[in-house]
């Protein structure tokens, strides 16, 4: 007699609210796009291929509050990332992945459009080439006389607070590339 009741209202082994979560969670972004989900949400369907039979809900969202957004998480040091309960060498492998991924994308649309010829677009491009990083980093962004990237090249990797550079060594990579223009980049990753 109870079993029916429950039946009747839809309570019958509905099963745990997370069944399902995954492949719900896929579709949504599959018909919605990138901006249907949250970044904790975009955080486990890249956690779901390195933890396969494990519900990642609560380790994206403790990553977001530790580091602050989806883009932090991905570009953390692989050292900060093991500091995470839960977080394994795969798990840590995907995340640099989708940052290496992410990084070849801004370059690859670079190479096919002027995208330097603005303050704003240096910045942007620098950006999501230095996002994070951990140590100095001096880069030097190639130029053609239409302002398209020819090379971008970390030049020197300082310390935390430190990295040299060598005017004759840029000038002479200069010439090598045929660069008519260069925009020198320095990062202040404690800042």
């Amino acid at each position: 007699m109870a079993d029916e009741a429950e039946d009747r209202l839809g309570l019958a082994e509905a099963g745990p609210h997370y069944h399902g979560h995954r492949d719900r969670l896929r579709a949504r972004f599959r018909d919605a796009g990138a901006d249907a989900v949250t970044d904790y949400e975009l955080l486990e369907l890249v956690l779901f291929r390195a933890l396969p039979r494990r519900d990642v809900k609560p380790l994206a969202k403790a990553l977001i509050a530790r580091f602050g957004s989806f883009a932090e998480v991905i570009a953390a040091p692989p050292q900060r990332l093991a500091e995470m309960p839960g977080l394994g060498d795969a798990a840590i492998t995907e995340l640099k992945i989708v940052q290496a991924a992410a990084q070849r994308l801004a370059r690859g649309e670079l190479r096919r459009r002027t995208v330097l010829s603005s303050w704003s677009a240096v910045l942007d491009y620098c950006r999501t080439a230095m996002a994070f990083a951990d140590k100095e980093q001096f880069r030097i962004l190639f130029l053609d006389k239409r302002n398209q990237l020819i090379a971008d090249e970390v030049q020197q990797v300082g310390t935390v607070d430190h990295t040299p550079v060598y005017p004759r060594e840029v000038v002479k990579r200069a010439l090598e590339l045929s660069a008519t223009a260069v925009i020198l980049v320095h990062n202040h990753p404690t800042h």
